[in-house]
């Protein structure tokens, strides 16, 4: 499969993890290779700052910054980590709010200390005109509820690593937000195959989630940007229709919901 002839936008990437720090040149190089031009950066607290502007400054044009508090790392400090971040934003150089979100998966302990860190980044998201990346792994009607009690016309954002419902997918469209749709869209027992069939395309953006949820043939590997186009080619084979036609229109939704990146 040849994906490279198409230009791609990886909505959601974790590209400065340990996990690339030995080969982390070369697989932004084969990312370019294979038509992954873009590449969001979402944060995940105040220690995953450095390494990710680092990148940006090596990749401009290329890597993105976005600035947030992932709901796995919401403590009983939260409030002061998110004042260390706040100041952030006024540099104008983050394109998204997020990683930001709730997480009921591994432990429900935060769970009020996650809603509250999750509306104090909608707002700001508000104050500075940005998108909100939304996690929500076992939580996505909570999130959504969330969404829909801060909604204003100018918010907009993606749900990442989506796997819901019809009725979860309606909501998310009233609210004129994304669904971020990534390796997980390949695995054969998932059921997010047979849900791509339901999601308008024009709702859709692609992501890898990388370093996690590598797609098939992949799975249980690293992921990396380089694999978005499997992404792209389950898409365009669930819809039956043209590869250059999913790269185009997730591209230029990516585009609408962070703006046009040079």
């Amino acid at each position: 499969m040849e994906t490279a002839q198409f230009k791609w936008i990886d909505t959601h990437c974790h590209l400065y993890v340990a996990e690339f720090d030995q080969d982390r040149a070369e697989m932004v190089g084969r990312a370019l290779a294979s038509g992954v031009y873009k590449m969001m950066l979402p944060n995940i607290d105040t220690q995953s700052i450095p390494g990710m502007l680092e990148l940006v400054k090596a990749y401009p044009g290329h890597c993105f910054p976005m600035i947030g508090l992932h709901p796995c790392s919401v403590k009983d400090n939260f409030a002061e980590v998110l004042d260390q971040m706040e100041p952030e934003l006024n540099s104008g150089s983050y394109i998204g709010v997020g990683e930001t979100g709730i997480d009921l998966f591994w432990d429900t302990t935060f769970k009020v200390k996650q809603i509250e860190a999750f509306e104090r980044q909608i707002g700001w998201a508000k104050k500075f005109r940005l998108p909100v990346i939304i996690h929500s792994r076992e939580s996505l009607d909570l999130t959504i509820e969330v969404i829909e009690r801060h909604h204003e016309q100018d918010l907009k954002g993606i749900f990442h690593c989506f796997s819901g419902t019809q009725e979860q997918i309606n909501r998310i469209e009233r609210l004129g937000f994304k669904v971020g749709i990534g390796g997980v869209a390949t695995f054969k027992k998932a059921g997010l195959a047979e849900m791509l069939a339901q999601i308008p395309l024009s709702m859709m953006v692609l992501e890898t989630d990388a370093p996690y949820l590598a797609p098939v043939p992949y799975r249980g590997k690293r992921n990396e940007p380089s694999y978005l186009g499997l992404v792209g080619q389950k898409i365009a084979d669930v819809l039956s229709m043209p590869l250059e036609e999913v790269a185009r229109i997730t591209s230029s939704n990516a585009e609408s919901v962070y703006g046009k990146k040079d």
